[in-house]
């Protein structure tokens, strides 16, 4: 019998995945624990591993595809078995999506001659589930929906049971609902036979309305793989087009979801890293061969934000509803920027640990998150994020707040720059100093400008006067 791939359910919450990209093609050996093939969650993208050796028989799910968890995805047989039709039939039966030929070739790259590819194939939406004998309204609703759609619902006042699912056995998936919150209709893509019309052009009006209209009143667009090419009008027609991955369309509604929630101010301060660039310098050989990981100025910017947000317990708070809800701990996500897209890992009770400690799961959370190896757990609870743009060469920027959270701290590149300093008789004289900006963009629903100020002031401080006997 052939052993069944499944996907793998990544978290408590998690009730589906997309899967992202095979890493290998019907026919090819698998290892046990080899990569097989990449998910995206609404948590986290990861690798998953073969369940077993053998070689991968049939693939049941194409990539681009969301399934629940433990759906059926491919079949693995052991090295040189030759499985029965009869078996292959069962477990075809047992997967809820159809499944993909073995022999079909692999979907051609996009061409910059063609300026759309082959939409990716659609299932029809399975039959709503009926209640069950004694099954009250409530019980059927929660069969029909995942946990985060019902939290979506319930954050948004939506009654889940107007939505038409198009899970299956009528489950109403994330999809369905952010596509019936955007234009109250389902998420199911129009087939790929039917032109989408393009807008007809509107006549210009005289008194425009000031801000654009609200999200629920426009029109949702067929997504981009779908949308023939007769009705993608770019001017001189040489394009590629390509449809987003799964976390650039999770980055995209965050971002925005983001902006429409919070009332973001940023204040941007200048900082004198000087006297760490010389700590630096003289420890940081000693550090890595005693600790195993480099000393970056990241450990020192990250106790400095500890240090302001003990001091300013405001900015580690969170808004839910009318409500400022105060976090205890602290607990920091530091964003990492990947070839595929941006994540957040959160480094847990961050206040508990020295620069050291601070160091080091740093290091460990930002090369698992290269690695695609970090767990969804890993990626939720942050009270306070920290992005480091400057490791590109940025001096500031103004980041999107994370929410909940109430505000993002940005820092900027750290470098050599000449400094008026006053000297000790009073005139004024020129300095190389190792100066960098810090930014840090807030929710002004909560947090006023002087509040903004004085958090920034402390991280100033702590890392301009601040001592750090650890290294000593």
């Amino acid at each position: 019998m052939p052993t069944n791939v499944i996907m793998p359910q990544m978290g408590e919450s998690i009730a589906e995945g997309t899967l992202t990209k095979w890493l290998k093609k019907a026919g090819d050996a698998v290892k046990r624990d080899e990569p097989l093939f990449e998910i995206s969650t609404d948590k986290v993208d990861a690798e998953i591993p073969a369940p077993a050796s053998g070689t991968l028989l049939e693939i049941l799910v194409p990539e681009g595809q969301t399934v629940p968890i433990n759906t059926v995805v491919a079949l693995l047989s052991e090295a040189g078995e030759q499985p029965r039709e009869d078996s292959l039939k069962v477990e075809r039966a047992a997967s809820p999506v159809a499944p993909q030929a073995p022999t079909a070739a692999p979907a051609p790259a996009p061409s910059e001659k063609s300026p759309s590819s082959a939409p990716s194939p659609s299932y029809p939406p399975a039959p709503i589930a009926p209640p069950q004998p004694g099954e009250s309204k409530d019980e059927l609703l929660k069969r029909r929906s995942s946990p985060v759609v019902r939290a979506i619902a319930e954050d948004k006042g939506v009654d889940i049971g107007q939505i038409p699912g198009t899970g299956i056995s009528g489950r109403v998936t994330k999809q369905d609902i952010e596509a019936f919150l955007a234009g109250g209709v389902p998420a199911a893509a129009p087939p790929a036979h039917v032109a989408v019309p393009a807008p007809a052009p509107s006549q210009k009006s005289e008194s425009p309305a000031p801000f654009p209209a609200p999200l629920a009143a426009r029109p949702v667009e067929a997504p981009l793989a779908a949308r023939p090419a007769s009705t993608l009008a770019f001017p001189g027609g040489n394009v590629t087009i390509e449809p987003m991955s799964a976390m650039r369309r999770k980055i995209a509604q965050r971002m925005v979801e983001s902006k429409q929630t919070s009332a973001h101010v940023t204040t941007v301060f200048e900082v004198d890293y000087s006297g760490i660039a010389k700590l630096r310098n003289r420890v940081k050989a000693r550090f890595e061969e005693q600790y195993g990981a480099k000393l970056t100025y990241l450990p020192f910017i990250l106790r400095a934000a500890i240090a302001a947000l003990k001091a300013r317990p405001l900015v580690n708070a969170s808004i839910v509803g009318d409500d400022v809800v105060f976090h205890k701990d602290v607990n920091l996500g530091i964003a990492v920027a990947l070839d595929w897209g941006l994540i957040v890992p959160v480094i847990r009770r961050a206040d508990d640990l020295s620069l050291v400690g601070l160091a080091r799961a740093a290091n460990d959370l930002a090369s698992r998150a290269r690695a695609k190896k970090l767990l969804p757990d890993e990626v939720a609870g942050g009270t306070f994020t920290i992005t480091n743009h400057g490791s590109f060469g940025s001096l500031f920027a103004t980041p999107v707040i994370n929410q909940p959270q109430v505000a993002i701290m940005g820092v900027g590149t750290i470098e050599k720059r000449a400094k008026v300093v006053e000297m000790p008789d009073g005139s004024d004289s020129l300095a190389i100093k190792t100066m960098g900006y810090v930014a840090l963009t807030f929710d002004h629903r909560l947090i006023d400008g002087s509040e903004g100020d004085a958090f920034v002031n402390v991280v100033k401080s702590t890392l301009e006067e601040g001592t750090w006997p650890e290294l000593d």
